[in-house]
């Protein structure tokens, strides 16, 4: 099998089912096939993480989801951010997440310090 940046979608089908073969019956490492497969996942990969990259949510939106899952207020928000008129100003976009609203909010609800950097 000839080895080939994936450039589009036919591309990738086709180095899918290329892969597929190895899925099926791993080769032993070490081995030129498995050179093969190991290349040919890491052009997968890289074809992946460009055409279907998965972007970080808005921080505003990771605090809404997390307050929606955990049944939540605004006032149940205080301890995080500050006073209810703070919040407001944060969800509006007036003010933004200052680094130790977002450890609070961090360490007190478990919502992922990169999904609040933004």
């Amino acid at each position: 099998m000839e080895l080939k940046l994936i450039r589009n979608e036919k591309d990738y089908q086709t180095a899918l089912k290329a892969a597929e073969v190895f899925f099926d019956n791993e080769p032993q490492p070490g081995t030129p096939e498995a050179d093969t497969f190991e290349i040919l996942l890491m052009l997968i990969e890289k074809y992946e993480a460009e055409k279907y990259a998965v972007l970080p949510p808005d921080p505003i939106e990771a605090i809404r989801f997390r307050m929606e899952q955990s049944g939540l207020t605004v006032k149940d928000m205080e301890p995080y951010i500050g006073k209810s008129n703070r919040v407001y100003e944060v969800f509006s976009g007036k003010r933004p997440l200052t680094l130790p609203m977002i450890r609070r909010l961090n360490k007190g609800l478990g919502i992922p310090a990169e999904a609040l950097i933004g």
